[in-house]
């Protein structure tokens, strides 16, 4: 009888093609734990994750589960995964689930943290989890905008996906944007996002902070649904999910 298993996973997204599977390629996230777990059962495994990070994104704490037919323990389990897996993939904990939890349907809330880095000088350590700024934004004027953003809304402007066919309401209910030193932090905390929905808002707060619009554009945003109006998508490698919430 297989026991449903609930992993909590770190990684390195920069070489990786985003967590779900992609035809003509093993670099996903997904393929890689697949595969590790499959060659452990000696039978095929699927392996589901609380959100579909794109191709460069990152992961502090994904939340993933699989069931599984194995008598090993979770330690041993997590040791196996963690001996086979690449350096960039880490297997941090390993739980028995009850069968009916799934990690994507059961979140019912995300983190998602977006770095920027005004520069000079260099940023040599972290370059690869950065978005390099050449000039700095008016924080004030991002903060402002990002008020008219938070709360319940159609985000279907800030979505990159022109056929979708669900529901693009989303609940978001803080962006916090931080700066220290030459870093500036944007952090999204809502119940769930849209394709490539972050890094739009972020790309879009930006703009405000050169002074490319207004504040009060997001309003207009909101109420046009024009992705075609909305800023450029940030670029991936500055962003990570930080981890998902459940009851």
């Amino acid at each position: 009888m297989k026991t449903n298993y609930r992993f909590k996973i770190s990684y390195d997204g920069s070489r990786y093609y985003g967590w779900e599977h992609q035809p003509n390629t093993d670099m996903t996230i997904q393929g890689k734990l697949e595969n590790v777990l499959s060659a452990m059962t000696n039978e095929e495994v699927e392996v589901i994750g609380a959100g579909r990070t794109d191709a460069g994104v990152h992961a502090k704490e994904m939340t993933a589960n699989a069931f599984l037919n194995t008598t090993m323990t979770p330690e041993e389990i997590m040791d196996y995964m963690n001996h086979y897996l690449p350096i960039d993939i880490s297997i941090n904990q390993v739980q028995i689930a009850g069968d009916r939890f799934h990690s994507r349907y059961n979140a019912t809330g995300k983190t998602y943290l977006y770095t920027c880095y005004v520069y000079p000088p260099k940023p040599v350590f972290d370059r690869k989890y950065l978005y390099l700024l050449d000039e700095k934004p008016d924080v004030d004027a991002m903060k402002k905008a990002a008020s008219y953003l938070v709360g319940e809304h159609d985000f279907k402007a800030f979505c990159s996906n022109p056929k979708m066919k669900k529901s693009t309401v989303r609940n978001v209910d803080m962006i916090n944007i931080e700066e220290k030193g030459n870093y500036i932090y944007f952090t999204y905390h809502g119940s769930g996002f849209l394709q490539h929905m972050v890094r739009i808002l972020t790309g879009t707060l930006l703009e405000v902070g050169y002074h490319k619009r207004s504040p009060e554009n997001m309003l207009e945003l909101l109420q046009d649904k024009d992705r075609k109006k909305a800023g450029a998508t940030a670029p991936a490698m500055g962003l990570t999910m930080i981890k998902a919430d459940y009851r």
